[in-house]
């Protein structure tokens, strides 16, 4: 599954937001250096959607805050 996520890094909480069914807005604390928020929108999605996160790839948008997100089935 693809999903269209918007990241916004050095927040103050981490969350997920679903905006709809394959559009969500992610929430993390780290920021946006050396992948770090990255790595942090990976295991959030790993742990919403009850995936390892082996499992979770960003397919484009690595270096922009809009990224699509592959989510492989276990």
């Amino acid at each position: 599954m693809k999903i269209i996520i918007k990241v916004k890094p050095n927040a103050k909480e981490a969350k997920i937001e679903k905006m709809s069914e394959y559009q969500f807005a992610v929430w993390v604390k780290e920021p946006a250096k050396n992948g770090k928020a990255n790595e942090a929108v990976c295991r959030m999605l790993a742990d919403y959607f009850g995936v390892s996160r082996s499992l979770v790839r960003i397919v484009s948008g690595r270096y922009f805050r809009q990224k699509i997100v592959e989510i492989f089935a276990s």
